[in-house]
């Protein structure tokens, strides 16, 4: 114990509940100075600590997969223990990405017979994150899906191969079965790109169509590509493009950056072999990095990125190889197409994102125009409700009525709203009253703020440029990149305001 040995592997990591490295000057006792010990808390289906894995070695023999190891290990302890308690329950594997399906970072849920959720695993307690704890709700609460319906369905899937199908939310598997979509499905993307590489997206706008030229040519030419956009904005089909302009025939594969467990980085992005740990898959796993060679691998959020993932994304940069876990080096060859919503140059300022690594993922940086800023938004709505719906159309006013809005979940939030409005729409034309119906006549325009009673107005220019600054800040939630944008300034400028400087 850490109150015994003072710093150590196994007594720190079960005082912190946590995974932990003890390199050796940090240990406590200098007779220790020599080890390397690297350990992680198992814990039981209660959550209370049962146990603590450790691996120690010294520090000339320490490796940097040793960490991923005792993780990975330990994470398969607490499952095999989760299932042991459970055996009497139907057990039900699930993730948000059907790549992760059948990995260590499922989450794991034991269903009665009558559909009750009676416990769920830590992986699948974060997949969870938005809705009340688990334990004890119905399962049709949950996913939305009758529970009956569910194990029928994995059942009939059982009986068939359908390698083919994605699911595009929530993918699970009842134990023993093959993987099958909660919700609705789309298929994947083919291996072969389509000889058009004309985009599958709106791009009248001529600030957008020479985003897509530019990052064509970049992508034929094996450039890392940074897109940079609000939610919504389609970065993901800007991404989908650049690999169908590249003509690589290897797979595209996503990556959520923000969603890949802190301690089983490597085993997922690299993969690892057989045997290389305790209830490791037969054949073991390519990893993500492998399954995107000779096609493209896509980092999504990239902002949100674990500090842990970006030095071993810089490693991977250095010289375009991977060690699988257990086994050893290879080369693959990708385009590398990263995109973020956040702020990297305030993240890189606080210390969250590595400089070093944004030289190495920008060769080409865009940004993509927030649909309330782009000059073709009625191709866009048209091109949207096409897909939605080809028997309706949007009435010139109707779309003047969408155009006035300010769409902060941009074309995601349009496609949504369209849907609802083929719904609710009898007649093959949606009008101006049924979108006031519907999300009401809300303007993009807002009133210039004024001061309040008794307050003097400013007479000086930089005064009155400063606190049309701060207002904007207010309204943007003090949101520093909003306020500069809704502006047309640049961040420093929001900056000078703020610190009460003149322009």
């Amino acid at each position: 114990t850490e109150n015994v040995c003072g710093t150590n592997g196994l007594g720190t990591s079960a005082f912190l509940k946590r995974p932990i490295v003890v390199h050796g000057r940090e240990h406590f006792f200098a007779r220790y100075n020599n080890l390397t010990c690297v350990a992680a808390p198992i814990f039981a289906p209660d959550g209370e600590v049962a146990g603590i894995l450790d691996a120690s070695s010294d520090c000339m023999s320490r490796q940097a997969h040793t960490q991923a190891l005792v993780a990975m290990a330990a994470t398969q302890i607490e499952n095999g223990l989760f299932r042991e308690q459970h055996r009497g329950h139907i057990l039900i594997a699930f993730h948000n990405r059907g790549e992760y399906l059948h990995t260590l970072s499922a989450g794991l849920l034991a269903v009665d017979k009558d559909g009750q959720i009676r416990a769920a695993n830590r992986a699948a307690r974060v997949l969870l994150h938005g809705l009340p704890a688990s334990a004890g709700r119905r399962f049709a609460d949950v996913f939305r899906a009758r529970f009956s319906d569910f194990v029928d369905e994995g059942r009939r899937k059982e009986r068939q191969r359908l390698e083919d199908d994605v699911g595009s939310q929530f993918v699970a598997t009842i134990e023993n079965t093959r993987q099958f979509p909660m919700a609705h499905r789309a298929p994947a993307p083919g291996p072969t790109p389509p000889k058009d590489t004309a985009p599958p997206f709106v791009s009248a706008d001529p600030r957008i169509a020479a985003i897509v030229q530019r990052v064509a040519v970049a992508a034929a030419r094996k450039m890392p590509v940074l897109i940079r956009g609000e939610t919504g904005t389609g970065k993901e089909q800007m991404a989908r493009h650049a690999h169908a302009a590249s003509r690589r025939t290897g797979a595209f594969v996503a990556v959520n950056c923000a969603a890949l467990p802190d301690g089983l980085i490597e085993a997922e992005l690299f993969g690892y072999t057989e045997g290389a740990f305790t209830g490791a898959r037969k054949g073991g796993s390519q990893g993500l990095f492998k399954e995107a060679d000779g096609g493209t691998l896509f980092l999504d959020e990239i902002g949100d990125m674990p500090v842990t993932l970006q030095a071993v994304l810089l490693r991977f940069l250095d010289d375009w190889t991977v060690r699988p876990v257990g086994g050893s080096k290879r080369e693959v060859d990708v385009l590398l197409v990263s995109a973020t919503n956040a702020d990297l140059d305030d993240a890189i300022a606080k210390g969250r994102f590595r400089s070093d690594l944004l030289f190495r993922l920008n060769t080409l940086e865009v940004t993509l125009l927030p649909l309330r800023e782009r000059s073709d938004f009625a191709e866009i709505a048209r091109h949207l409700l096409q897909k939605i719906d080809p028997s309706i159309e949007l009435s010139p006013d109707a779309i003047e009525r969408l155009a006035r809005r300010d769409w902060s979940g941009n074309i995601r939030e349009l496609r949504n709203v369209l849907a609802r409005l083929s719904l609710n729409e009898d007649g093959p034309m949606i009008d101006a009253a049924a979108v006031d119906v519907l999300v009401g006549p809300m303007d993009r325009e807002r009133p210039a703020s004024r001061p309040a009673a008794g307050e003097s107005l400013p007479t000086d220019l930089h005064e009155i440029q400063r606190a049309l600054v701060l207002s904007t800040y207010a309204e943007t939630g003090h949101n520093i990149s909003k306020t500069a944008r809704q502006l047309g300034i640049s961040r420093n400028t929001v900056y000078r305001a703020l610190r009460g400087k003149q322009d």
